[in-house]
């Protein structure tokens, strides 16, 4: 079974959380086998990295930026690639609220074409998340999982 990392950074208001869910429910819809997490929490390992087929994204957009704890996962990729390690070429599929500003939009897309081949168009979604942002969401998470490797297993 494929298996696709849902990697997202949310705080005050939660949009960027429910996104990430919804394309998480999508993806397990599609058939493949989801992990989500928060940057809030923790950075993601190499090896997690290494063992998913796909890679979904999210943050808010902060003064027309990603979030830092995001940054810091490009931040990571970048070294990893350095050091030699094969990082880039995942499919990934790309997702982002805002209250209104909307512009990081472009270094976001920016930032993940240097690592990833882009599926789909980027969800955007503007404060408080709506029914048309979480339905996009969910299509991205399919959408991901037939671009990903199949795996099959012995």
């Amino acid at each position: 079974m494929s298996k696709v990392i849902v990697i997202y950074h949310s705080q005050q208001f939660g949009d960027t959380k429910i996104l990430a869910e919804v394309l998480a429910e999508g993806v397990r819809e599609a058939g493949a086998e989801v992990e989500i997490i928060s940057t809030n929490e923790r950075r993601i390992t190499l090896d997690e990295f290494l063992a998913a087929d796909g890679v979904a994204l999210g943050t808010p957009d902060y003064f027309s930026y990603i979030a830092g704890t995001i940054k810091t996962f490009f931040d990571d990729i970048y070294l990893w690639d350095k050091s030699g390690e094969s990082v880039k070429g995942k499919p990934a599929v790309l997702f982002f609220s805002h209250g209104g500003g909307g512009r990081g939009r472009e270094p976001f897309e920016n930032l993940a074409g240097k690592f990833f081949e882009q599926v789909g168009v980027t969800v955007e979604s503007r404060r408080p998340t709506g029914d048309e942002a979480k339905e996009q969401c969910r299509t991205l998470g399919r959408e991901l999982v037939k671009k990903v490797p199949l795996k099959i297993l012995p």
